[in-house]
């Protein structure tokens, strides 16, 4: 198979891709909010550029002149779409300026511009119409790749400059998901700029320059996709969890007890202190919590305090404190009013700082996955 060939049946089963996952997203039961929205957009549009790349290349070519020159520049509203999509994601829209305004204004002054030089074309007497459209394609390509640099650059400055602005979305997403999409933006954003360059210079066909930058697109729209809407859920969750623990005071019942009536009376004391002020005050919750922070905080040795729970606890620190996250676990995961969470959140609201650390542990206690638990429920 040639490789114009692959990179064609990529593009198309980006695109179709892409429009199952607008279909799915925007057909669930879930709220839909401005992020979603935009996400849905970012995918949409990349879709449908692709989409009109691979048409001619498959050799679905209209016979009117209008429509053949008509290529209409979706990707234009991609960087934009998703600059907002970031800006709702950290729930900093209210802070930060988005531009999709002006992206749609200078989208449909281009495709008016675009039609009334097509009509032109057509009633001149031009010998060679199809170049001044081809320098109309350059030059209105060189608009949009700079508009499209300067939004990505803003997101750029935002995410690694303004830290300040979504320091709250922290506490639930780390965002190098994001900032591993602005590099691999750069990327795209050079492999556009040299398409773009090699276009200006005769003798380069469109198809063949491109295929690296349509390659490129079709993968990042697989990833993006996943990765933003998943994360949105996963967060959205996470936040609704925590309220949900705080305002009820779901709190777990462990179950570790003291394993002899006849040890010291001052140590036993201590175990049984230590392990009511964590389950008291919720410490677990905490995925950064750790024996030297306890130990801190009890004003003793993270060696004695570790000699305490293992003796008392008959287990180590590390299991000592993920039982009672199980146990949290355990009681949100079949409580109604979480059913419509995923269980990925409930964990890493239970403490957790990973979906395999918290199905491990889960494993290790109940001998079953958390999905299994809470269809048994």
């Amino acid at each position: 198979m040639k490789i114009d060939s692959i990179i064609n049946f990529l593009l198309v089963a980006g695109a179709v891709q892409g429009f199952l996952f607008n279909f799915v997203t925007l057909t669930i039961r879930r709220k839909h909010g401005p992020a979603i929205i935009y996400l849905n957009l970012v995918v949409l549009f990349i879709s449908l550029n692709n989409l009109q790349a691979w048409l001619p290349e498959a050799g679905y070519s209209s016979g009117s002149y209008f429509i053949k020159q008509l290529i209409v520049p979706w990707y234009l509203l991609v960087f934009p779409c998703f600059y907002s999509f970031v800006r709702h994601f950290l729930g900093i829209q209210d802070k930060i300026k988005g531009y999709v305004k002006i992206a749609f204004i200078l989208f449909a002054v281009q495709v008016l511009i675009r039609s009334i030089l097509i009509f032109w074309v057509m009633q001149s007497n031009e010998p060679d119409p199809d170049a001044i459209i081809e320098k109309f394609n350059v030059l209105e390509e060189l608009v949009n790749i700079i508009f499209s640099l300067y939004v990505f650059v803003l997101a750029f400055i935002l995410m690694f400059r303004k830290t300040a602005l979504y320091k709250e979305i922290l506490d639930y997403d780390d965002v190098r998901w994001i900032k591993i999409f602005l590099f691999l933006g750069i990327a795209i954003a050079l492999l556009w700029s040299l398409g773009l360059t090699l276009r200006a210079i005769k003798g380069f066909e469109d198809g063949a320059i491109y295929y690296p930058l349509r390659l490129a697109t079709s993968l990042l729209l697989y990833w993006i996709s996943y990765q933003g809407l998943y994360r949105y859920t996963l967060v959205q969750d996470r936040v609704q969890v925590r309220r949900g623990i705080r305002s009820n005071k779901k709190r777990a019942v462990p179950t570790t007890q003291i394993s002899n009536s006849s040890l010291e009376e001052k140590h036993a004391r201590d175990y049984e202190s230590v392990r009511d002020y964590i389950l008291s005050s919720q410490q677990f919750l905490d995925p950064l919590f750790s024996l030297k922070k306890l130990a801190e905080e009890f004003k003793v040795s993270p060696g004695h305090l570790s000699r305490l729970i293992n003796k008392y606890g008959n287990k180590n620190f590390t299991d000592f404190i993920n039982e009672f996250r199980v146990e949290q676990a355990k009681k949100i995961i079949r409580d109604p009013d979480f059913q419509n969470y995923t269980i990925v959140a409930i964990g890493l609201e239970c403490g957790f700082n990973s979906k395999s650390t918290f199905y491990s542990a889960f494993k290790k206690f109940t001998s079953q996955s958390p999905s299994e638990y809470k269809s048994q429920g």
